[in-house]
């Protein structure tokens, strides 16, 4: 198996986000197989406004797109506002192109206000597929009502635990196969 390196980036400038609660909860799953994360808090770490007509890049954005760069695969975490992604996450999505992120598996992870967020998780992939990043098959969702978490860290929701993991136990496998496939070709 290869060495992976994933980045997560958690789209919520709320303190304790369900969204982030989760990235912490996953980062713990894939730190449990060995795997190096960098989690990246826009909360922690803001970003300026994205303009293309700016030269130099602050430091936050030269972090956030060297862990990208660096990364086998990527998983985008936020809140679902109006249907859509956080303004938050979108900013830092426009700052990277098709270099960071092309052929790289992704997994999109949205917490919403009501059962699920899946018009940000569309919108999520739909961004995805325009940096050329291949979507993962499975998403995570959690909605009001599955959004608790234990002081651990894990939510209380058996069946959501169970969801997670099986998400991310294919994300991983996406990840190693395109990232040999990608060393192969090299």
């Amino acid at each position: 198996m290869l060495n992976m390196n994933m980045m997560m980036i958690a789209g919520s400038n709320r303190t304790n986000a369900s969204s982030t609660c989760l990235l912490r909860y996953i980062e713990g799953l894939l730190k449990n197989r060995k795997i190096s994360v960098t989690l990246v808090d826009l909360r922690e770490q803001p970003l300026p406004f994205f303009s293309p007509d700016e030269q130099e890049l602050h430091p936050n954005v030269q972090r956030v797109l060297e862990a990208a760069s660096n990364a086998d695969g990527l998983i985008l975490a936020t809140p679902e506002y109006h249907g859509s992604v956080s303004g938050l996450l979108k900013n830092a999505l426009d700052y990277m192109n098709a270099g960071h992120v092309a052929g790289k598996a992704v997994l999109s992870v949205s917490s919403a206000g009501g059962p699920v967020g899946v018009s940000s998780l569309t919108h999520l992939q739909t961004i995805v597929r325009n940096l050329h990043g291949v979507n993962c098959p499975e998403w995570i969702s959690i909605g009001y009502g599955s959004n608790a978490f234990d002081p651990d860290g894990a939510p209380l929701d058996e069946g959501m635990r169970s969801r997670i993991q099986n998400a991310v136990e294919q994300f991983v496998e996406l990840t190693g196969m395109l990232a040999a496939k990608a060393a192969a070709a090299n």
